[in-house]
């Protein structure tokens, strides 16, 4: 995600708690899997190589847009993997090099 226009950035420690805040909506195009949707807020659970409760993110899936609710990363050295899951529980894995460039 490209943070170009950050407003607010906040991390609680002891919860695992972390939000931004950006002036504007954006979008990410990845060649892989489409668009993905960045709201003006954004917040998520840090766990071990995951981000849970995510709220604020969205990917277009087959012409709608649906709302990621965790990212997850394997534990492996290679090739890694990383899980984008819905609150319906449905999810998707792709190799971890999708993401990399633009991480």
């Amino acid at each position: 995600m490209r943070l170009t226009d950050l407003v607010e950035l906040g991390y609680n420690k002891t919860a695992g708690f972390i939000w931004l805040k950006q002036g504007k909506a954006s979008k990410l195009l990845f060649n892989e899997f489409g668009a993905t949707s960045y709201g003006l807020e954004i917040m998520a659970f840090i766990g071990d190589r995951e981000l849970k409760s995510l709220t604020g993110v969205k990917s277009k899936e087959m012409m709608i847009w649906v709302t990621l609710a965790r990212v997850s990363v394997d534990g492996s050295e290679s090739p890694g993997k990383i899980t984008f899951s819905i609150t319906m529980g449905l999810s998707k894995t792709y190799p971890l090099t999708t993401v990399e460039d633009d991480c």
